[in-house]
């Protein structure tokens, strides 16, 4: 038995993907050389999927029956280790599911103003709607550049929403006088974030995002050409850009109005955001690592052409409100390894570490008690483990780790090595 070999990751083509071989996830799989991948440079390439989930799960490299990871590790649980195994069996994952999905993304546009459900609202949507939400669990989640990286995240402290309320006519007018009156109120008296807080948020939030078009596009094409004309009052001038590029990319759709209502954030490569459940949130551009909980469960209100279920998003989010530094993930040390940072979430389902190695430079990675899954975002080098002779991986590779398997990076010659690890230890 393997405890360490490469893995086929899939590829997703969605609207909002980068445009063939600008994007990642095509470069990343045309490197590890996908059986079925076939470049079409006038296509989108949005997501690179790594892991077990049952939509578009990993299959064993070199399997000449491209054997499926869940059924491998099924068949091995000692790779998924029996502290993870007793941990995430007792919260019903199936046989040879790993916690956690990894992801590459590709973003070219924006992605839709979205949430997704915690374990109680996802296994009732999954009950009620199993076409839509398919499956039952929840889906926190953490995005880590590549690079630059913008997005739209958490609801902004409300003082900053009363000041646009105030600046912004066309903003305004999508919420009645009472609602709008009672938020600037609750924004402006300097109390924390409190029940009544909340509620004025949610009213708010919840005016605009079901307001009729006939209301909101005309304020939308008003706002967008105001903008363009170059009257701009200060207050808007960190929007007035966001703003018009979501017009040009969803003409006419009111989740535009969200540039005022939530962080507007830009990441360099290396830096980190976390999306607990009920966290609104949209990804703008860039490329990203993304880690998950294993669940593809989506509740979009905005942004997009696709279901649009604005009733549970308004209902499932928390209406916390905090600046952008809430949601940054700060990198620490990973055990002894000089080279190498770790992305830890408040959560149990997984961890992420960046590995950087300079050219001709190794590094030893301890074991962890839980399964991995690594891929080389760039450059060339070798993993070693157990006195073997190693194994060569390149730009695009994905590669398992079994739990308790201590590797060995190694960089070649020619340029800095990266690996982006993802895995997850029962806490």
């Amino acid at each position: 038995m393997a405890t360490v070999f490469k893995i086929l990751p899939t590829t997703q083509q969605y609207d909002w993907g980068k445009i063939g071989l600008s994007s990642k996830v095509a470069q990343y799989a045309a490197g590890c050389k996908l059986p079925d991948f076939r470049l079409d440079e006038s296509r989108p390439y949005a997501e690179l999927w790594m892991g077990t989930h049952h939509t578009s799960p990993s299959r064993l490299a070199g399997s000449e029956s491209q054997q499926k990871l869940s059924e491998y590790l099924a068949a091995h649980p000692e790779l998924i280790g029996p502290a993870v195994l007793g941990r995430f069996k007792a919260e019903g994952a199936a046989e040879g599911n790993l916690p956690f999905l990894y992801k590459i993304l590709a973003i070219g546009k924006a992605l839709s103003i979205q949430t997704h459900p915690d374990k109680a609202m996802a296994e009732k949507l999954h009950a009620e709607r199993p076409d839509v939400y398919k499956d039952a669990n929840h889906k926190p989640e953490m995005a880590l550049a590549l690079t630059p990286f913008q997005a739209l995240c958490g609801f902004r402290p409300l003082p900053d929403i009363a000041a646009f309320l105030r600046s912004t006519p066309e903003f305004a007018e999508l919420i009645p006088q009472a609602i709008r009156d009672n938020f600037i109120s609750v924004a402006e008296s300097a109390n924390p974030i409190g029940p009544a807080e909340k509620q004025a948020l949610r009213d708010m939030f919840s005016a605009v995002m079901t307001a009729e078009a006939d209301v909101f596009q005309p304020e939308l094409r008003r706002l967008v050409a105001r903008y363009k004309g170059g009257e701009v009052d200060a207050t808007e001038e960190t929007v007035k850009e966001l703003v018009v590029t979501l017009d040009s990319q969803f003409p006419a759709d009111i989740g535009v109005f969200c540039a005022f209502m939530l962080n507007h954030m830009t990441l360099k490569p290396g830096e980190a955001i976390f999306l607990a459940a009920g966290e609104p949130h949209a990804y703008v551009s860039g490329d990203i690592v993304e880690c998950m909980a294993t669940s593809d469960n989506v509740i979009r209100a905005g942004l997009t052409p696709k279901l649009r279920d604005v009733p549970n998003l308004v209902a499932g989010l928390t209406y916390n409100a905090a600046p952008p530094s809430k949601h940054v993930v700060a990198p620490r040390s990973f055990a002894s390894a000089a080279r190498s940072t770790l992305y830890d979430p408040p959560i149990p389902e997984f961890s992420v570490v960046r590995t950087v190695l300079p050219a001709g430079e190794a590094e030893a990675h301890p074991s962890v008690a839980g399964p991995s899954i690594a891929i080389v975002t760039e450059g060339t080098g070798t993993v070693v483990w157990g006195g073997r002779d190693g194994m060569n991986v390149s730009e695009g590779d994905v590669f398992f780790v079994g739990a308790g398997q201590e590797i060995r990076l190694s960089a070649g010659g020619q340029g800095q090595l990266v690996v982006h690890r993802a895995f997850v230890e029962a806490k």
